[in-house]
Parts: structure tokens; sequence; C-alpha cells
């Protein structure tokens, strides 16, 4: 059993088979998640595991390059404003444009999370 990190063996073999500029989604409860494209649904109330809290997990874990958030992110003030203190490279695209760049991610990870697009893709860098 490992000691620190992700303990969940799906996201954990999704991070280190990981390559630069490969994507994951961090999902909230309610986004549409494409049928070819693995699903690891952590959900499991309302607001549980929040976005949020899924979001600082992997960025402990993995080098982000970038991070795409719908532009309609803003309206959500909480999760716009911590993940703008998180990441420098944010880019934004509109929600119908992000969820069809749901369709390239290596997997999508749904949360419980039950507040309006707290949704984002993390486009993986490298170490070197």
């Amino acid at each position: 059993m490992k000691r620190h990190g992700i303990l969940n063996s799906h996201i954990a073999k999704i991070l280190a088979d990981l390559g630069h500029t490969d994507t994951i989604v961090v999902a909230d409860a309610g986004l549409p998640i494409p049928s070819d494209v693995v699903k690891i649904d952590l959900a499991l109330k309302p607001g549980e595991p929040s976005f949020l809290d899924v979001v600082q997990l992997l960025k402990e874990e993995m080098v982000v390059e970038t991070v795409t958030l719908a532009e309609e992110v803003e309206t959500n003030k909480g999760v716009h404003e911590q993940m703008t203190s998180w990441f420098d490279g944010i880019q934004y695209v509109s929600h119908e444009d992000f969820k069809k760049e749901t369709h390239k991610a290596k997997a999508v990870i749904r949360t419980g999370e039950v507040t309006p697009y707290a949704n984002c893709i993390l486009h993986a860098g490298v170490i070197f």
C-alpha cells in the first residue's frame, strides 16, 4: 500500500502513464462524459468530494503545464479564484468547446461537485 499521495489506484495509474501534453479532466457531477474516455467516478454525494479538493491533490502529484477552464467559470467565484491562485497557465474556452475537448482526455475524474462550471482540463507537463 502507498504511504503518501493519491491512493486511488485508477488515478495513480493514469498519472503514471501520462506523457507531455496528455490531459485529464476534473469534472463536476453534471458534466457529460464521453463514452470513449475512461471515467473515474469519485462522486459520493452532492459536494463530496469537492472539485477543489480533487484538483488540489492532483496538482501535488502531477506536473501541470496549462489548465483549460470554461469562460463561464468566472460566474463561480470561489472555484475561479482558487484556480487562478493555484495555476499561472490558464486558457479559457467556451463551455461548448470545453465539452468537445473532453473527448481527447486520457480520463475524466467525476467529483461530487454541484456548483456551476466546476470543471478543468489539466495538461501534463514534464519534470525537465
